[in-house]
């Protein structure tokens, strides 16, 4: 119905499209799910353990063929972000970690603080999406901050600095926390360990024109919109956070942990 009536179609979509994520570094020309075999679903991030990922990742990635088959060659532009962070996010990530921090005292630091992370603004996602409709890209590209944008450390840094400064982060070993019973991604919020998690490539979006704010830019701003207005109510926020008895406990145990191997 649309394609007589449109010149151009945008879908966007996400870098869980890939096969390959979060395991792989992905690149905007890596295989997605159904992309060899056209046919039946994929289980390779099932047999990975990562179920609920692969199973959006193959819904989204027939979204893709879908939009692509339906309209000529060059008409339809297929984007891929990766996390999308700033004002009226509703998933909650950056929220929670905002009110953790605001609530001060101790907090669980996942993992290495120079860990890079490439979150985008939902502002800048935006403004890219204008500016390659109005430059008739097509094709398909990933939409991340570049590589070196940010660290995780500068992400709780900027949340603890915006709300106070009162949180005393307590920077948790990798290997240790991830033998715990704890919730990668979710419980933690964008805490992951698998090496592909932020090792996207976004070159075609950049050479596009995509550009990217400071990170500490986001965070504030989203700060300064959560003290004006609440977030949307959305079912996915109630699996974001770590409860404050599981995380004094872990960070009890972190720390007999530190002793006895002192």
């Amino acid at each position: 119905m649309l394609r007589p009536a449109v010149g151009r179609y945008v879908y966007i979509s996400t870098v869980n499209a890939y096969r390959g994520w979060p395991v792989e570094p992905l690149t905007d020309d890596s295989p997605t799910y159904n992309a060899v075999t056209g046919t039946g679903p994929v289980t390779a991030g099932a047999e990975r353990g990562l179920a609920p990922a692969a199973e959006y990742g193959q819904l989204k990635a027939a979204c893709e063929q879908a939009a692509s088959r339906e309209f000529p060659a060059g008409t339809c532009l297929v984007l891929r972000p990766g996390v999308v962070v700033g004002p009226y996010e509703y998933v909650g990530r950056l929220p929670w970690l905002l009110r953790r921090m605001q609530a001060g005292g101790p907090v669980l630091a996942a993992g290495d603080p120079l860990r890079p992370i490439q979150p985008v603004d939902v502002r800048d996602l935006a403004a890219f999406i204008l500016r390659a409709i109005s430059s008739q890209l097509g094709g398909t590209a990933n939409v991340t901050a570049p590589a070196g944008h940010s660290t995780y450390g500068e992400l709780l840094e900027a949340c603890r600095d915006v709300t106070g400064g009162q949180a005393e982060l307590v920077w948790v070993d990798d290997q240790w926390l991830a033998g715990q019973d704890v919730e990668q991604w979710t419980e933690i919020p964008l805490w992951r360990t698998a090496p592909g998690t932020w090792a996207i490539s976004s070159a075609r979006a950049f050479g596009a024109g995509l550009t990217c704010r400071p990170l500490r830019e986001t965070v504030a701003d989203t700060w300064d919109w959560m003290g004006r207005e609440d977030p949307v109510p959305h079912e996915r926020a109630a699996e974001i956070g770590l409860d404050g008895g599981k995380e004094r406990e872990l960070l009890a145990a972190w720390e007999r942990h530190r002793i006895q191997a002192m």
